[in-house]
């Protein structure tokens, strides 16, 4: 995320990295299968439930609403679109980043539906697809306005044993809440620093300071959603085990102790087997949710 502290990357946790995991966002119905049966009946009866609420509540707050028939309308509630058009444009980023006042940053963005992200419509360039996931990110180059207020966030969508793979950010502190579901999280700061682990559920909370190695898991059968928030428009991110295993092989099998194998495979064959983020696992994860 920014100036990032070195960190100790040692052979097993970085092996570990490479197997299947779960990411970012929920995953292709099409590329993941599941024999976990799903609680029908409860789902029709929610959603039933849910209907008739809502359908009350809405003819409650508009009592005189309706159409020729007599029944009662019920007004749309879907919000206006977001703008996209400033998004990666490094002309507007340019002019924003160089404008001398906040309120010149203001003017030079005439749209007020600018202002607004939408993180299940995002714009081009800012998710990271997996088969266990998708994160969106709202920084500086995909949501030009947060120039100059020091901050941006990212959504994590993690389908069942939805894995983030080990990554840091070397400009920001994470500051990460669940929204839905359970995560189960772990980051180490710096050589010399323990590793801690949470399991957080719905509305709990956890931080990842800045430069550390962390994760985030999603052990369960049912998604996950989480909400991440950093004081830079700009935190980077670096995956631990696509950059070591991206240095020359000379300099790989000297870390991991010269003569690297891993399942039969050498150093150049490995590097193809490291998954996209968001990955698919952990193996008993993906077992107990029938995942292959």
């Amino acid at each position: 995320m920014h100036s990032s502290p070195l960190f100790a990357v040692t052979l097993f946790p970085l092996l570990a990295l490479a197997a299947p995991q779960v990411g970012g966002v929920f995953p292709d119905p099409s590329a993941v299968t599941s024999s976990a049966p799903a609680p029908a009946s409860a789902t029709t009866a929610t959603t039933t439930a849910t209907g008739a609420a809502a359908s009350s509540s809405s003819v409650a707050a508009n009592p005189t609403s309706s159409n020729t028939s007599g029944s009662a309308t019920v007004p749309s509630s879907a919000a206006s679109p977001a703008d996209t058009s400033l998004a990666n444009d490094p002309n507007i980023i340019g002019q924003l980043i160089l404008a001398a006042k906040a309120p010149d940053r203001i003017n030079l963005i005439p749209q007020d539906a600018s202002f607004k992200f939408d993180f299940n419509n995002p714009p081009d360039k800012s998710s990271t697809t997996g088969r266990g996931g998708h994160t969106v990110r709202a920084d500086r180059q995909s949501f030009p306005p947060l120039i100059g207020t020091g901050v941006s966030m990212t959504v994590g969508f993690l389908g069942p044993c939805g894995f983030n793979t080990p990554h840091t950010h070397p400009r920001s502190t994470e500051i990460n809440i669940v929204v839905q579901g359970t995560l189960q999280t772990q980051f180490t700061l710096e050589n010399g620093a323990r590793t801690v682990h949470n399991e957080l559920g719905t509305h709990q909370m956890t931080i990842f300071p800045q430069g550390a190695l962390h994760t985030e898991f999603n052990p369960n059968c049912d998604n996950a959603v989480f909400v991440a928030g950093f004081a830079s428009e700009d935190p980077g991110v670096q995956q631990a085990a696509q950059t070591f295993f991206g240095f020359d092989e000379e300099t790989v099998k000297a870390a991991v102790g010269n003569d690297f194998t891993f399942e039969g495979k050498d150093v150049q064959q490995f590097r193809s087997l490291i998954p996209a983020n968001v990955a698919l696992g952990v193996e008993t994860c993906l077992k107990k949710c029938g995942i292959n």
